[in-house]
């Protein structure tokens, strides 16, 4: 599968992609929503909230205003951590070198120093309430697939995309990296911060505001029941992927 890959588009446009534009022209992109370093804050914590992070936004703001009065722990710099790779992603190009700086500067609390900001050398396989549910490619795969998915990636922020392709690619983009797994850990956050970083690239920095990372949250249950498409890497079965594609545009209702 790759991330340039239109077979689905059609049925994506049948089902929701024909609402996009008009779901973003109804979209408040002002300062009524917060501002843009609360939104950026935001969207951190309910990324780190989806990988288990107990942190809520009321708990973290209420920390960033009495910080002489709390000690902050392991999941508060998590969160902070991953809010500097955001304010990274803002001001930089979307690229694998800028990607692995977020990696680099958001898992410094999730790995040991030679596994930050670097591809995978170990299998890894993701765990439920169930045992394994699924099972990436092998490490020694995992650098062969990304030069690929850079590959694409920068065609596709080349190409003139529409408001719905950008959307469906966007959502394409964010699937793909997560059966990859390329990093020994943080591939849920990476992944959600890439898929918002690639709309911005395309439709402007106010797109940084989208509340896609709360909305994931929020229906977490369907986050993780669309993403999963087989249970390894060699049986993933694409043509069950519009349930997924569909969530992103939702985020904005």
């Amino acid at each position: 599968m790759r991330i340039t890959e239109r077979k689905y588009l059609d049925t994506y446009n049948k089902s929701i992609g024909k609402e996009i534009p008009k779901l973003i022209n109804g979209f408040d992109f002002s300062e009524n929503r917060g501002g843009f370093e609360y939104l950026t804050k935001s969207s951190a914590v309910y990324s780190s909230n989806i990988e288990g992070n107990s942190i809520d936004l009321n708990s973290y703001m209420n920390y960033e205003m009495n910080k002489d009065k709390f000690k902050a722990g392991k999941e508060i710099e998590e969160i902070e951590d991953l809010i500097e790779a955001y304010e990274f992603a803002q001001n930089n190009k979307l690229n694998e070198k800028n990607l692995l700086n977020c990696h680099k500067i958001f898992s410094d609390t999730l790995l040991i120093r030679s596994k930050r900001g670097k591809y995978r050398i170990e299998q890894v396989g993701v765990f439920g309430k169930s045992g394994l549910a699924y099972m990436a490619v092998e490490p020694e795969f995992v650098e062969k697939e990304m030069k690929l998915f850079f590959q694409d990636l920068s065609e596709l922020i080349l190409t003139d995309l529409n408001e719905i392709e950008v959307f469906y690619f966007a959502s394409l983009i964010h699937l793909r990296f997560v059966h990859i797994h390329p990093f020994r850990d943080g591939n849920g956050r990476a992944a959600r911060l890439i898929e918002k970083w690639f709309i911005t690239e395309n439709l402007g920095h106010d797109f940084w505001r989208m509340p896609s990372e709360e909305f994931y949250k929020k229906n977490q249950a369907k986050y993780y029941e669309t993403i999963n498409l087989g249970v390894n890497y060699y049986e993933l079965n694409y043509d069950r992927c519009v349930g997924f594609l569909e969530m992103l545009p939702n985020c904005l209702k």
